[in-house]
Order: C-alpha cells, then sequence, then structure tokens
C-alpha cells in the first residue's frame, strides 16, 4: 500500500509611561510605522551584492546549528545529506541548510506537495534553500524576460542548478507547528572545468551510502542512476527480497515520490553528465526518503486535520443548542 504524493517574517511599538516631570524635547523625529515601511522597502530597493542579500534574509542565524534529533544509531542505514536528516525538525532542517553554505537562503517552496485536507488550516509541507542573487535595479528587455520564462519550465529544471551553487528541497509532515522532515533533496552544479568524473562520484556515494541496491548507466560515462534501499527494520535490501522492485526512488527533486509501510530509508542519486563528456559531471542529484515513516507522519497527520475538524463541528452544534434561534413555524 503507498501514500502517493501529487507533483508538487514585526513592528514594535514603544509607550513611554509619563512621569512627574515634562518630557524633554527631543532632536529627532519619532518614527512612524509607515515611515519605517518606507525605510525598509526602500533598502530592499537598493543595489545589492549576493552576500547582502543572503545577510538580510538570513538575520542572526549563528552556525553551527543545534539539533536535537538524536544520533543516527551505529547499525541503521546513513541517512543523511550534508547533515540535514528525516526527523528533524522543520526550523532544525531549515537552520542546518543554511549553514552549508554562507550564501544559501530558504524559501516557501510549494513543490512536491502531500494531497491533505487540512480544513483551512496552514500545513508547512517544506522549504526549498538556493544561493542569494545579487539585488540590481535594470530596466529587463523582453529577452530576459523570456529566458528566465524558458529557465522556469519544469523540463529545464536541471539548467536552474547553476554552475558553482546548490539547492535544496526539504519535505515536512506534521501537525502545525511540529512538522518534521520525512525527505530531503540537494542538487549540485559544477563549474566548467571543475566537474569531477563520474565514477570518482559513484565511489563517493557508496562510500558514504554503503553497497548499492541498484544502479542504471554504462560504467564508461553518461547519466547514473543509483538507489540504495532499506526496510523499516534497517536490513539493505537486495536482488532476491521481494521488496526490491517496490523500493525505490529518484535522485531528482522534480520527480514525484511515494512512501510505502513496507520501505524503510530510501537513499537515491542521479549524476548528470558534461554535455561534451560523458566521463565528467556536471550535476549531482541526490534524494533522501524515510518512506516508512513518511507514510506514518502522512496517516497521522490527516487522522488529527480530520479529529479537530469533527470536534469543531461537535463544538458548533453545542453551542447551537444553547444560543440559537428557534424556527418559526
Amino acid at each position: 500500500m503507498k501514500a502517493g504524493i501529487a507533483m508538487l517574517s514585526v513592528l514594535g511599538l514603544l509607550a513611554g509611561c509619563g512621569s512627574g516631570d515634562a518630557p524633554k524635547a527631543s532632536s529627532q523625529k519619532a518614527s512612524t510605522p509607515q515611515a519605517t515601511a518606507r525605510q525598509e522597502n526602500g533598502a530592499r530597493n537598493q543595489d545589492a551584492t549576493a552576500a547582502q542579500v543572503a545577510a538580510e534574509a538570513r538575520g542572526k542565524l549563528k552556525c553551527p546549528a543545534k539539533v536535537t534529533l538524536a544520533p543516527r544509531a551505529a547499525n541503521a542505514p546513513v541517512d543523511d545529506i550534508v547533515g540535514v536528516r528525516p526527523g528533524m525538525t522543520y526550523e532544525e532542517a531549515a537552520h542546518v541548510v543554511q549553514c552549508t553554505h554562507e550564501l544559501l537562503v530558504v524559501t516557501e517552496d510549494a513543490r512536491n506537495r502531500f494531497q491533505i485536507n487540512t480544513y483551512g488550516q496552514r500545513l508547512r509541507q517544506g522549504f526549498g534553500a538556493g544561493f542569494a542573487q545579487a539585488r540590481a535595479h535594470v530596466q529587463k528587455t523582453a529577452r530576459d524576460y523570456a529566458r528566465e520564462l524558458q529557465y522556469r519550465e519544469p523540463s529545464r529544471a536541471a539548467a536552474q542548478v547553476a554552475p558553482g551553487t546548490a539547492r535544496w528541497h526539504v519535505g515536512t509532515m506534521g501537525v502545525p507547528g511540529k512538522e518534521r522532515v520525512v525527505n530531503v533533496s540537494r542538487e549540485e552544479g559544477y563549474e566548467e572545468g571543475r566537474g569531477p568524473a563520474i565514477e570518482s562520484v559513484v565511489q563517493a556515494l557508496i562510500g558514504k551510502y554503503g553497497p548499492l541496491t541498484q544502479r542504471s548507466g554504462s560504467q564508461s560515462g553518461g547519466e547514473q542512476n543509483l538507489v540504495w534501499a532499506n526496510d523499516p527494520a534497517g536490513r539493505r535490501i537486495t536482488e532476491t527480497s521481494p521488496l526490491f522492485r517496490q523500493c525505490h526512488a529518484n535522485g531528482s527533486p522534480t520527480v514525484a515520490l511515494s512512501f510505502s509501510p513496507d520501505c524503510g530509508i530510501v537513499v537515491a542519486a542521479r549524476i548528470v553528465p558534461v554535455r561534451d563528456n560523458p566521463a565528467l559531471a556536471s550535476i549531482l542529484q541526490v534524494t533522501v526518503q524515510d518512506q516508512a515513516g513518511g507514510y506514518e507522519a502522512i496517516r497521522t497527520t490527516e487522522q488529527w486535520f480530520a479529529q479537530q475538524d469533527a470536534r469543531r463541528r461537535a463544538t458548533e452544534v453545542e453551542a447551537a443548542g444553547r444560543n440559537a434561534d428557534a424556527p418559526t413555524l
């Protein structure tokens, strides 16, 4: 049985209490909320470097990030991407992601959304993170707008990972305010002339995640797709296991996700080669899913929302019994 996923910041006003003495005249004018807003908007409308834009977005972020999630057991399958793991809180994961690079900023990400009836309540189903971009206010041409539209097309998702940058998507699930990570994806683009040999990337991945469950792609070069699958008990799935074709994932974050209660941690990687040299990597995509944990999180979250709405309706009926007008007959 599987649960499918359809693809898919306070102005403080301080009021002083008067004393017996008359207030002294101030040389500074009081700042109104409207004036403060204009100042903030003015700052945002000024040109800024990528580092300045990142500093504005990250605020008082301090690294390293503090994590409350218990360390992975020694015999458990490796389940992290640069320290980000299923089970982390939404806030912890966002903090850890940003601490992996000083230019990374977290943004709302509507991809990979689970189809859940929240009855009007807000559920944080994850976030994205990417490198901050320099802010320059110039008049765009029709060609500029056409280029931006082109790179927003889903079919050009790989091209959106600029060389020398990284991009994240972290999926979360749970009751509002207590959402936890169920899947993580990271993409990295290599700069021209700095792309590693594909086979060295494969060996580095095996060194981290262990023996492969599946590999597709020629070892002499070309796109590689790798999978490390485990059952809920943490045992590696092999070709002889009945779960071999059931527990899978795709390294690309644009591919629809599925969760099964019969599968545990599943890791997938996709290595995209350089166009004119299939033995060199241009993009690395890695995804980690806690399939059983994600399945259970989806199920219990759906139940929680349904129960909350049932209580609301029952309370309204009870109140109507006391306060509602009698019908005119």
